[in-house]
Formats: structure tokens, C-alpha cells, sequence
């Protein structure tokens, strides 16, 4: 059953310490031959014993029979080991899932023989979902960042990829590995698989010739165990290097991550249009109250009437006998009805009760929910007006949260100019603001659980089709990479809607964040399945000792020394620096780490540049490293 005969020896010494434990005692020396206890437990082991192994065989065949299984399994235990807490530090759930993934592949494998096999598919598409969702978050400040630090995200990057390649190449050539190995190791510590694909390919085109008594082969063995060993110390390292640079170097993260977040945005005060959390109710100095009406100006009149003599008391619910009333611009106050109104508190108190009558405490009246929501201009006859002239026509009843004019935010007050094409936010009751959204030539975009497939299969489409244009030029294929694709496909969506909010609404965050979080995790489950076993198939000899030194230094050293640059030398944000060193390095899950850190995602915002520059940096160097070797 086993592949492995240490298994099979550690089963029957473990038996036989048992058996010593419970029967021999201190006398067990002077007994020449076992107790009848001994022989009864000795006889318990040998039949529970075929069961225990039969039982953990099903055990891992049903994993490997079963991919879904291992998936959750993984997930589960992984998310569990990330959440342990020693001294202030935890794996994170990323880390977690791929460690616990990487074990049990490991035991299937050497203790049973079974191979974990998960189609790579399942992987790159949870991993394009992580990246699109990722997008979502940062898009209206993802132009706002190449601004404000391109020229150092890009010198970061380009720091990480050029002491990755001199530690992998130099160190493989200085403890004397054998050709194959430099270019596994700046694949595995990099985590970009797609170096081996360059390497393989300098070795079929003949751009490197192996040398005499050495095989084609055998170089590509080099590679793979090389990136196997490299990978999972890299995969697992990484993520907490990146989860704790700026704790390292004295940053308190989530401090930083407000501080880059309120620089990023601008000094906007809310989210964009479009963006996730973008349609809460904050602080209003604006109320709802219920007044019933004795007053000659009210009795009698109609609605249209009273509007047009009391823009600022907008009455947005009558009851009547204790039922409401469906309202029309023709409905006519009678004595003691009931009104609702919503204006500044203030004036709710000192005048609406001598101008209406005396307030009432009616359930019915008060319960009217407030809604908030985004309304594009699209009047011209508006354009141009101020705030309070549009408030004295027809749009009372609401409070403008936010005024925004090309995506960004502006300050605003009473003789702020509205323009075509801007966005306001305001708050309100549902019948307020769809009479404001009337006024205004928009609709009123609301918040919303309705799924959004149809927008994410198109951005995600289109992001993934870009990805995959590769241009070759001599021999080495350069390339955007689908998840970079669709990270830029999820930015271009989220600064459309910062403009254009009824192009599908707002993200609902919860849906997004659960995109992002499973997207990854999964991906990273996917992943330790098929990692494992290349594990084991390195294991032996020394050079798996040079192999794991190098490995482990080449992707560790580099980020650590970019982001001290970045803090030091450019004079970036913590977390802004933690974001390009982690895109340099090309570590989606690093990426994911520090965000659970800060509790923000603003350091998404550099990640794409260094991202882009250094995917083809390290093909290039991949390349290079091989037929140097």
C-alpha cells in the first residue's frame, strides 16, 4: 500500500511503544516474555491497525477521486490556521489554505502514492476573479495614483526583479548547480511559472545547448525541481513578508493605509459613484418629522399649492384617519391630517410647528425610510444653477451628500454651480428623491443586491482577451498577462461608473469582497494540490539544501530592500510602497495579506504598474539566465 517503507516502519515502532507502555512498566527488562495484557493489546493493535490504514487510504483516495472535496477541505482547515494568533502574528487565510494544501498533497503522496491532479482551469479563473474584483475597489484611484508616484512604482519594481535574477543566477553558479537550476529558481522564488515555459523553449530552438553527457532532459528536471522547492517557500514567505513589512520598519499599517487612502482619493470625503459602499446614510442634519395641520395656510390647500409656497417644507406622507394617502398634485389638506416633512432640524423645530400645527407622535407618519442615491444630470435647463436655486424648485425634501464632476469629488455649499453631466449624491425618501431625479433629467440610482454577471463576464472578456495578446521578439514572448488584465478590466469599470453611475449601478460590497476573498483562496487551494508532489519528487541530496537557501533569499531579499527604498528614497506611504514592492514582486496573494493588514485596499493601487513591468522583466531575465547558463 505504501510508497514509502518509513510509513510502514513508523506504524510498527509507534504499535510497539505503545504495547511497552501500557504492559512492561519499570520491570520490562527482567521480563522474558510478555504479559497476557501484552498479547490481548498486541492483538488489538494488529487488527485495528489494517483498519486505520484502509480508513486513511479511502481517506486521501476520496480527496484526489474527488477535487471539490479537497478544495473545501483545504479551505476550511486553512482559513482555521490563518486565524492562529502568536504574539500579533498570523499566517493570514491565504497562507494558511496553501500550506494546509501543500501538507496534505505531500502525505497523499508519500505515504500513499495518490498524485493530486486539479485541472489548471478552476485555478485561472478564480484567480481572474480575485484580480477583477480587486479592480473594482481601486479603480477611481488607480489614475490618481500613476500620477502621484508612477516613476516609483516602476523604480521598485525594477529593484525587486534585478536582485532576484543576480541572487538566483550568481548563487546557482557560485554553489556550482548544474545547468537548469538558475533559471527553476528565479521561476519558483518569482512565482511565475511561465519562466519555465521560456527556459523549455531556449532548450527546443537550440538557443542553449546542454552540455556533453548532459540531456535535454535532464535540464528540464533541473528546472522543475528547482521551481518546485523555491515556489513553496516563496508562496508562503512572501505573503508574510508582505503582510508585515511596514510593522518591521516601525509602520503602524492601518494608520498608514487611512493616511494613503485620504491622499489617493484626493481628499474626497465619500466613495465615487459606482464604487462598493458608495449608498450609505452618513451624518444628516436633516429630519423627519410628523406635524398635524390646523393651521389656516395648510387646510385647503392642495399639494401643488403648498410646494410652490413652501419649497423648503416638503410634504412627503399624508395620513388620514389613520391610512395613507396615495399622493397627487391635487390632493387637498383637511383639518388634522397628518403631514410629514423633512428639513434641517432646526427649522423643524422652531417654525414648521407654528406653521403647520402642533406635532404629532403618529407611528404611521414618522415611518417613512430614507433612502440615499446617485442622479447623473442630464437636464440642460438645470445647468448652471446653484444648489439653492434647484432646492426652491421642485427637488425639497432631500440633502445633497456629495457633488461630484469627472469622478472626483468636489466641495460644495449653497452657491455651488451644478453642471451637465455632474453626479449628486443625495438623501431622502424614496417619493423626494425620485421627484429630484425628474427635476434633474436623471434617474435615481439606488442600492442594490441584483447580481451583475452580465458586466463582469463582459469586463472580464474583454480584460482577459487583452491579456492574452503576446507579441515575440527574438524568441521571447511579451505578454500583459490575464490577471493583469482583468485587474485593469475592473478599474476601467469602476472609473466608467465613477462618471456614468447608472451603467449597473453601485458595486454592492459584500458581493464584491466575496469575490476577491474566495477567488483567491481557492486559486490558492488549486494551486498547493499540484505543487505537492513536485515537492517530494525534489527531495534528496544536498542540493535540495542550496536549492531552498537561494530559493528563499532570492524572493525575500529583493522586496525587503524595494520597499525600504520606497519609504526611505521616494518617501512613499507604507502601505503604497508595500503595494508596488508586492506588484514587483508578482504576488497576488502577498497583495491580499497586506489588505487584510491594513484593512484597506488602497495598496491595490501601485500594484498593477510594477506588476506589468516586472511579468515581462522576469521572462526576459528567465530567458537570459538560460542561456547564460
Amino acid at each position: 500500500m505504501h510508497k514509502c517503507d518509513a510509513a510502514l516502519n513508523n506504524t510498527f515502532v509507534f504499535k510497539a511503544c505503545l504495547t511497552l507502555m501500557f504492559v512492561a512498566g519499570p520491570a520490562a527488562a527482567q521480563r522474558e516474555t510478555p504479559s497476557e495484557g501484552g498479547r490481548v493489546i498486541g492483538q488489538i493493535f494488529d487488527r485495528i491497525e489494517p483498519v486505520a490504514e484502509t480508513g486513511l487510504h479511502g481517506f486521501f483516495q476520496l480527496l484526489g477521486n474527488q477535487p471539490i472535496a479537497f478544495i473545501l477541505l483545504v479551505l476550511t482547515f486553512g482559513t482555521l490556521v490563518g486565524k492562529l494568533n502568536v504574539k500579533d502574528v498570523s499566517l493570514g487565510s491565504t497562507a494558511g489554505t496553501l500550506l494546509v494544501g501543500v501538507v496534505i498533497s505531500m502525505i497523499a503522496e508519500a505515504a500513499y502514492g495518490i498524485t493530486y491532479s486539479i485541472p489548471g482551469i478552476l485555478s485561472s479563473f478564480m484567480l481572474l476573479l480575485f484580480m477583477y474584483a480587486l479592480g473594482l475597489k481601486v479603480g477611481p484611484q488607480f489614475f490618481s495614483g500613476l500620477r502621484k508616484g508612477g516613476l516609483a512604482f516602476i523604480g521598485i519594481g525594477i529593484i525587486v526583479w534585478a536582485l532576484n535574477w543576480i541572487i538566483c543566477y550568481v548563487g546557482a553558479s557560485w554553489a556550482g548547480l548544474a545547468p537548469g537550476y538558475a533559471t527553476g529558481l528565479i521561476s519558483g522564488s518569482y512565482t511565475i511559472t511561465a519562466i519555465l515555459g521560456v527556459g523549455q523553449g531556449a532548450l527546443a530552438s537550440g538557443a542553449y545547448a546542454p552540455p556533453p553527457g548532459m540531456t535535454i532532459e535532464e535540464v528540464g528536471a533541473n528546472m522543475a525541481a528547482a521551481y518546485a522547492i523555491s515556489y513553496v517557500l516563496s508562496s508562503i514567505g512572501i505573503i508574510l513578508l508582505i503582510r508585515y513589512l511596514p510593522r518591521i520598519f516601525g509602520r503602524d499599517a492601518k494608520a498608514d493605509a487611512k493616511l494613503a487612502e485620504a491622499d489617493y482619493s484626493g481628499g474626497a470625503t465619500h466613495p465615487v459613484p459606482g464604487a462598493p459602499g458608495a449608498l450609505t446614510i452618513g451624518f444628516s442634519p436633516y429630519d423627519l418629522r410628523a406635524f398635524s395641520v390646523t393651521h389656516d395656510s395648510f387646510v385647503g390647500r392642495s399639494l401643488s399649492q403648498l410646494i410652490n409656497d413652501y419649497p423648503q417644507v416638503p410634504i412627503l406622507r399624508v395620513v388620514r384617519d389613520e391610512a395613507v394617502l396615495e399622493l397627487s398634485a391635487n390632493t387637498i389638506l383637511t383639518m388634522n391630517d397628518i403631514v410629514t416633512v423633512r428639513a434641517n432640524v432646526h427649522d423643524l423645530i422652531l417654525r414648521e410647528g407654528e406653521l403647520i400645527g402642533p406635532e404629532s407622535d403618529s407611528q404611521l407618519a414618522r415611518s417613512v425610510p430614507l433612502e440615499v442615491a446617485d442622479i447623473h444630470v442630464g437636464s440642460h435647463a438645470v445647468s448652471g444653477k446653484t444648489l439653492k436655486e434647484l432646492a426652491s424648485h421642485g427637488t425639497g425634501g432631500v440633502e445633497v451628500q456629495a457633488l461630484f464632476r469627472g469622478g472626483n469629488e468636489l466641495p460644495f455649499g449653497p452657491k455651488s454651480i451644478v453642471l451637465f453631466g455632474d453626479v449628486l449624491r443625495l438623501t431622502g425618501p424614496d417619493i423626494a428623491l425620485k421627484a429630484a431625479a425628474k427635476q434633474l433629467g436623471g434617474h435615481a440610482i439606488l442600492p442594490t443586491m441584483k447580481s451583475e454577471v452580465l458586466y463582469l463576464a463582459l469586463a472580464m472578456l474583454a480584460g482577459y482577451l487583452v491579456g492574452i495578446v503576446t507579441v515575440t521578439v527574438s524568441g521571447i514572448p511579451f505578454s500583459l498577462g490575464t490577471s493583469a488584465g482583468c485587474i485593469l478590466a475592473g478599474v476601467g469599470v469602476s472609473y466608467f461608473r465613477s462618471r456614468n453611475p447608472e451603467f449597473g449601478g453601485p458595486v454592492h460590497e459584500g458581493a464584491r469582497s466575496f469575490l476577491q476573498d474566495f477567488g483567491l483562496n481557492a486559486f490558492v487551494a488549486v494551486l498547493s494540490a499540484n505543487v505537492g508532489p513536485k515537492v517530494i519528487t525534489a527531495l534528496g541530496g544536498d542540493t535540495i539544501l542550496w536549492l531552498a537557501l537561494i530559493g528563499t533569499i532570492g524572493a525575500l531579499l529583493p522586496p525587503l530592500i524595494a520597499f525600504w527604498v520606497g519609504i526611505r528614497f521616494f518617501g512613499l506611504n507604507s502601505i503604497i510602497a508595500d503595494g508596488a514592492t508586492t506588484g514587483g514582486r508578482n504576488s497576488t496573494p502577498g497583495l491580499n495579506a497586506i489588505i487584510e493588514e491594513s484593512g484597506s485596499s488602497v495598496a491595490a493601487v501601485p500594484y498593477p504598474v510594477s506588476y506589468a513591468l516586472t511579468t515581462v522583466l522576469a521572462l526576459i531575465g528567465g530567458y537570459l539566465s538560460m542561456i547564460l547558463s
